[in-house]
């Protein structure tokens, strides 16, 4: 990977981490244009340390109170039911989900997983799931044909057993995609929290599974078995860093009085183009793979 490489990926990671529409697969798809090599799991793992980073810092008062009320629900019982404490043991226990299936599924996830045909699919399906998920939250937080209809909940409503199913729908992250961000944010929409609380759990719920990913991956880098090197690793890990925090801030507002859809329609736009190019043969489904080669011999 050459350094204007790393420098134009990390662009990327950074301005697609917390945007419903897949850092990971938009890696995968910058380089497939660019008739570059694919960055690989590795790579992607290391570089969303970045954008994780920006996370702690643009939360930094929000996970100091949980991590401070955290430690003191250890010993102190009046605590744990404050929402800063139920948020470090919730967090804890979303990120379960993930670490597991993470882990069960390595190969997949680094080989066949990142094939094209798959990562249309998921952008159509989540961009599908999204949408439904963003109309009925707008009815509900409009009042839809009936006054009298729920109120969509907040993040001091979050309970271990929404906890739980958010971090389920955090796993299927895991498939290039899918988006860490969207399935999160989608689950919660259909949870019933509002665009806020779902994103802002959505980001907190990701912090312990990116670094975690990120720090496992970290022998992936450089060395014989390594498909990148460390300096353009770590160039790109800066600029996500960057470029994330901006783009954090402006999400936030964004979604504060915005709707998900032009989120859906770009995810529905791009899986379908892939298909597309992948059936009339203009696109290799394993384009700029490592593994393509291999995966093309088994499949005949």
């Amino acid at each position: 990977m050459s350094w204007f490489e790393s420098i134009i990926l990390g662009l990327v990671q950074g301005l697609t981490e917390f945007l419903p529409i897949s850092s990971s697969a938009h890696l995968r798809l910058v380089a497939v244009a660019a008739g570059w090599d694919d960055p690989g799991a590795a790579f992607t793992a290391v570089s969303q340390i970045g954008t994780e980073l920006a996370i702690l810092i643009y939360f930094r008062k929000d996970i100091a109170r949980i991590v401070t009320a955290w430690f003191r629900s250890l010993h102190d019982k009046e605590v744990r039911s404050q929402l800063e404490a139920r948020m470090g043991w919730l967090v804890i226990i979303g990120t379960i989900p993930i670490v597991v299936l993470g882990v069960t599924f390595k190969d997949a996830i680094e080989g066949p997983f990142r094939d094209l045909r798959l990562i249309a699919l998921s952008f159509i399906v989540l961009g599908i799931a999204l949408g439904i998920a963003d109309r009925l939250a707008a009815q509900a937080e409009n009042g839809g044909r009936h006054r009298a209809a729920k109120p969509r909940k907040t993040i001091e409503q979050l309970n271990t057993r929404d906890g739980i199913l958010f971090g389920l729908w955090q796993a299927l992250a895991l498939i290039p995609g899918m988006s860490r961000s969207g399935v999160t944010m989608t689950g919660g929409l259909f949870l019933g929290y509002n665009r806020e609380a779902a994103a802002r759990y959505s980001f907190l719920l990701a912090i312990p599974a990116v670094l975690g990913s990120g720090l496992y991956e970290l022998g992936g880098i450089g060395g014989e078995t390594g498909n990148v090197s460390w300096g353009p690793t770590i160039v790109a890990t800066i600029v996500s860093f960057f470029v994330g925090y901006a783009v954090i801030a402006w999400f936030m507002s964004f979604i504060s009085t915005r709707s998900f859809m032009p989120f859906v329609w770009y995810r529905i736009v791009v899986g379908v183009a892939l298909l597309v190019l992948i059936w009339f043969g203009v696109l290799d489904p394993y384009a700029g793979e490592q593994i393509g080669d291999t995966i093309g011999a088994e499949t005949g």
